[in-house]
């Protein structure tokens, strides 16, 4: 009796960014003895991945190595061509890829690399890659990522995730999972408003039902993917949601990620533990949480449940991460651009647009982005 569980033919699966949490998600979810197969879109970790696989040492499953289907040096590398001979690569077999991309395309495309807007347009970047058949897959930080995607790909199926996991690449190719493993999944239609209202009534019942039959689509692959993460890879606290669930939960995140992110740069190299022992800075954090609480609940039309925790119950459990550095503050000390515009800028324009103002979040946008500014107009990098 054939397994309903298992594919017919192989479901191939592309993560774009092979950082730490890519790499553990993706190792999670390869299992060839199921017809899932996942590869690898690697940059300066191409050489070690494409050598040895990806070494991790797991609070979760243990210790052990993922070797990827496939793993690609770039995104012209990682798409289907007719002629694979023409690819530029084809004349340097040192960076060429391990194997070729599948003729008919990407099932999914999985996004894990920073969502930096004002940096990059990455819906542009992985064009190549989608086809008719792709379903995108965004494991992003912030609010508002999903938009340049939906623009550009307005019939494939989008699905939006948040993550709770401690990872870090600790050297290229091996990676480390501290604690936790939860993803949060939602399909992605149009954000929380109706698209486009033209008047031609005809058109806006076609544009209705074409609107529908993608967020159809992006349920079930959302399903799939839960319920190949629990199966197969062990993740059992792999939850799906509805559209408006997901994006409150991309809200409440903010509560963390708006915090204490921009606080740790703006304070001298503060981590989240440290900041809440300073009486000025805890009121500071504290205020920033219940102005996001305020502006969700006019965004998403309803307040966070209960089920999702309390500025309280936040700073208690921040209080026990003692050490602990957040990304924006490693990439301050690193010279890489932050993630402002998903984090602060993109709540305090959604807001904006609702009437409501977040004149704290505000504040740390505009300070922040002005010191990135000067600084790469500086040339300086480097720690504060």
């Amino acid at each position: 009796m054939a397994n309903p569980d298992k594919p017919t033919k192989p479901v191939h699966i592309l993560f774009v960014g092979a950082g730490a949490v890519g790499c553990f998600y993706a190792s999670r979810l390869h299992h060839p003895s199921h017809n899932i197969l996942t590869s690898l879109i690697a940059r300066s970790n191409y050489s070690a991945i494409a050598k040895s696989g990806v070494s991790l040492q797991t609070h979760s499953f243990g210790d052990y190595t993922f070797q990827p289907h496939a793993v690609f040096p770039s995104i012209s590398a990682a798409t289907a061509t007719d002629d694979p001979g023409s690819s530029p690569l084809a004349a340097n077999p040192a960076s060429a890829p391990q194997s070729l991309p599948p003729k008919d395309g990407w099932d999914y495309i999985i996004v894990t690399t920073k969502a930096l807007p004002d940096r990059n347009d990455d819906a542009a970047l992985i064009a190549p890659l989608v086809s008719a058949k792709s379903c995108i897959v965004l494991i992003q930080n912030g609010v508002g990522v999903e938009e340049p995607y939906r623009s550009r790909f307005p019939h494939n199926p989008i699905v939006s995730a948040v993550t709770v996991v401690s990872a870090e690449q600790i050297r290229n190719g091996v990676v480390r999972q501290n604690r936790w493993t939860r993803i949060s999944l939602g399909p992605y239609g149009h954000g929380l408003s109706a698209p486009s209202s033209p008047s031609d009534s005809a058109s806006t019942v076609n544009d209705d039902d074409d609107d529908k039959a993608v967020v159809q689509r992006g349920h079930a692959c959302m399903d799939q993917l839960a319920q190949w993460w629990a199966d197969h890879g062990g993740i059992r606290d792999a939850e799906t949601h509805t559209e408006l669930e997901l994006q409150t939960i991309r809200w409440h995140k903010l509560c963390i990620n708006a915090a204490f992110n921009p606080t740790a740069v703006l304070s001298g190299g503060r981590g989240n533990a440290d900041q809440l022992t300073d009486p000025e800075l805890r009121e500071h954090i504290t205020g920033i949480m219940h102005e996001i609480r305020h502006a969700a609940a006019q965004v998403l039309g309803k307040p966070f449940p209960d089920s999702l925790a309390s500025p309280d119950r936040i700073i208690r459990s921040s209080e026990r991460n003692a050490g602990a550095k957040p990304s924006m503050l490693l990439d301050w000390e690193a010279g890489r651009p932050m993630e402002l515009e998903v984090i602060l800028g993109n709540p305090v324009r959604i807001a904006r647009r609702k009437g409501v103002d977040m004149p704290k979040l505000q504040s740390l946008y505009a300070l922040l982005r002005s010191m990135q500014k000067v600084r790469e107009e500086r040339g300086e990098k480097g720690k504060l």
